[in-house]
């Protein structure tokens, strides 16, 4: 793959040829930051961790030079922290015996540039090579305004793809805002309560992030916890924890759908939700 970028990576924690890498991924997360990956599409990795039919890749869309820092990681430069960044995601890839982890390089303000349109073309070269069965990305409704620039550059390259070449699944994940407040019936959720161990093990490998000022891996495991705890008051807990995601494969099977539009129907069913509750009383 020839990536705009020179600076752009493709690392195969494997002996083998990239080609070779790439066409055995079956589940493909995509994301903005390093460690995006291992928090949101957890389920992915899990699902796909040491077996012989289902394989991980990952692709990071962003350079990493505007993360918060403290502590040892203070004084760093952006381009010293892009380098951490850029060996922690490749660790994880090992770890987490992923086929392929691409990092795409892009300063954060390229990606959420809706002229910019390398960064799609990117992403159509790997979903080419790749061919995945279920991608995982950030969801539309995102807080973070770089996870919803990755989210709409994914839905434009899905939907450059030729109609067979789609994945069969596509899942918008949260990170920067949790998806808690869509209707149980419009949530996707992912099973992640198995290999607590592989969680931990990835997640903590971002120690410019957690020991440079946010506690992502404690974040994150006590949202899959209370997402398990709190999904439904009357029955007792199926999984140990839950990741929410909202279910995006319309807007790549219809292409006349309007992202705009088809995100804010959640928002509104949850409305009309509340309004009929409270309604009762008031």
């Amino acid at each position: 793959m020839n990536f705009s970028n020179s600076t752009a990576t493709t690392f195969i924690p494997s002996d083998e040829s990239e080609r070779s890498a790439l066409s055995r991924i079956t589940h493909l997360g995509i994301g903005a930051h390093q460690d995006d990956l291992e928090f949101m599409a957890f389920h992915g990795i899990e699902a796909c961790y040491r077996q012989t039919d289902k394989w991980f890749g990952g692709v990071t869309c962003t350079n990493g030079a505007g993360s918060a820092r403290s502590g040892l990681y203070k004084d760093y430069s952006d381009e010293e922290m892009c380098q951490i960044r850029r060996r922690e995601q490749d660790h994880a890839a090992v770890v987490g015996d992923y086929a392929a982890m691409v990092q795409l390089d892009y300063p954060s303000h390229a990606i959420k540039d809706p002229s910019n349109g390398a960064p799609v073309e990117d992403l159509l070269s790997v979903l080419k090579a790749t061919t995945p069965d279920l991608v995982y990305t950030h969801n539309p409704a995102d807080k973070h305004s770089t996870h919803v620039a990755v989210a709409a550059n994914v839905l434009k390259a899905l939907r450059a793809l030729p109609s067979e070449e789609r994945p069969k699944k596509v899942l918008g994940c949260e990170v920067w805002r949790g998806l808690d407040w869509m209707l149980d019936s419009d949530k996707t959720t992912l099973d992640v309560s198995r290999r607590p161990n592989l969680a931990t093990a990835i997640g903590g490998i971002f120690d410019s992030q957690i020991a440079g000022g946010k506690r992502y891996d404690l974040a994150v495991d006590g949202r899959r916890i209370a997402n398990a705890t709190f999904y439904d008051s009357h029955s007792v807990d199926d999984a140990e924890k839950l990741w929410f995601a909202m279910d995006l494969t319309p807007l790549v099977e219809d292409p006349s759908l309007d992202p705009l539009e088809f995100t804010i129907s959640f928002i509104q069913r949850f409305e009309e939700d509340v309004r009929g509750a409270l309604g009762k009383y008031f």
